[in-house]
């Protein structure tokens, strides 16, 4: 990724859907994309020449600078890279460099902190099946994280922590479930703003709420396989738990990730509209707007197949 960043040689008119999503951030609702690495956006977020090496497109360095050209419609990403990391001061370096200030991040915490036992999978090798350690170490998270990320403060919106779906066996109950992540959100240092992701849709109660609301920590209105859809859990007056709002809009409920990926790729258009989690948006933004309170929002490709198709439905009412 080249940096630092520069203005490049001629701006370019901004196109309809960045012009409402620069409004939108005027009143800090931000309307973002989960993940940026996408050919099939060329043509529509991304222009193919501006990668082009000897004449080819080159996937090397759209990869590499591809980020610079989607600050140019969206204010702010959600980096799910992070979950699988702990990216080094180089990375972070290059990260926030070879983009333009404007632009926010919101970064999903490494799984090494929020995964209970390893899955078993061939990427975890050795450790597939075990217990993992270091689940909700706060000092490893605010050491090998939070420390490398602290010259960067200023644009990291949100830090999300995400926990897949617990078997009862690790959580038998959310009040079980409650008590480590209260010692672990408590154990958290101050200035930044926290966000939980939950996918057991059993601790979607009053327990969970509370203690997300004392430490002023919002929980993330999810559209997951197995959890209620965007717009009932919303309808939930406790799920409130914080002072700014977060919306991840990822999956229709009772579709699996894969099923997702096999349907939707390479993610050029939108496939499958889900009229409900827009309207569910929508009415987020609305009342982000009557209380006057921070919004961040992500839309995932996989839920419609085109995640920039979604957010410009989405703005445009």
């Amino acid at each position: 990724m080249a940096g630092p960043y520069n203005l490049p040689l001629f701006e370019r008119p901004k196109s309809p859907l960045a012009e409402m999503l620069t409004e939108l951030a005027a009143e800090r609702i931000y309307l973002g994309a989960s993940s940026w690495k996408y050919e099939g956006w060329l043509g529509q977020i991304y222009s193919p020449e501006r990668y082009f090496v000897r004449g080819k497109f080159s996937q090397r360095k759209f990869e590499q600078e591809c980020l610079a050209e989607y600050a140019e419609t969206f204010p702010i990403v959600c980096g799910d890279f992070s979950f699988y990391q702990f990216p080094t001061a180089e990375y972070w370096h290059k990260l926030f460099a070879g983009t333009p200030r404007e632009l926010l991040f919101a970064l999903k915490a490494p799984e090494m902190v929020t995964v209970r036992t390893w899955p078993s999978h061939d990427r975890y090798g050795d450790k597939a099946g075990l217990d993992n350690e270091s689940f909700l170490d706060a000092e490893l998270f605010r050491s090998s994280f939070l420390q490398l990320l602290e010259p960067y403060r200023e644009r990291v919106a949100v830090l999300i922590f995400e926990f897949g779906a617990f078997h009862r066996k690790q959580f038998g109950s959310v009040d079980e479930f409650v008590r480590a992540l209260s010692k672990f959100l408590d154990a958290l240092p101050a200035g930044y703003r926290y966000a939980v992701e939950i996918r057991n849709r059993e601790f979607f109660d009053t327990p969970y709420f509370e203690c997300l609301k004392q430490r002023n920590v919002a929980h993330v209105f999810s559209s997951w396989t197995r959890m209620p859809p965007l717009d009932e859990q919303m309808a939930n007056s406790e799920a409130y738990t914080a002072d700014f709002f977060v919306a991840r809009a990822l999956l229709r409920p009772g579709r699996s990730y894969e099923e997702a990926v096999a349907k939707f790729q390479p993610y050029a258009h939108i496939q499958e509209e889900y009229p409900e989690a827009r309207e569910a948006l929508r009415a987020l933004i609305q009342r982000a707007k009557r209380e006057r309170k921070i919004a961040y929002i992500f839309a995932n490709n996989r839920l419609e197949g085109n995640a920039p198709g979604t957010l410009q439905s989405v703005a445009a009412e």
